[in-house]
């Protein structure tokens, strides 16, 4: 199991990012060979908030060239993340027949994500 702060590499802050984090949902880029569960684990652990929905797109790096050398950039992948803005307690029966209710808060959104770039 990797750790969290290594799937997620960073925020990815475009104008279209931003508007959507009105609607609860987050960009990130990540791990290429990070899996949607993965995400969703280290987005819960890193910032506290429960994550509904897991969408990733994969990038090919782009050929370049500077003079006679070239190369090609790395391939990358982009995640976006919608969170669940308003968290409700979660109720589920014990084996005795019991109701019971989760007592775990949950964040409604994630303060840190314009912070760094």
């Amino acid at each position: 199991m990797r750790a969290a702060e290594d799937i997620i590499i960073r925020p990815h802050i475009t104008e279209k990012s931003n508007m959507e984090v009105m609607d609860g949902k987050y960009t990130f880029i990540v791990d290429v060979n990070a899996t949607k569960t993965e995400i969703r684990q280290a987005v819960e652990k890193l910032f506290n908030v429960k994550v509904l929905k897991v969408n990733t797109v994969n990038y090919q790096g782009k050929a370049k060239r500077m003079g006679v050398h070239q190369g090609t950039r790395p391939d990358w992948k982009k995640a976006i993340v919608k969170i669940d803005t308003n968290p409700k307690p979660v109720k589920y029966l014990t084996k005795g027949g019991k109701e019971t209710t989760t007592t775990r808060k949950y964040k409604t959104s994630i303060e840190e994500f314009g912070a760094t770039q």
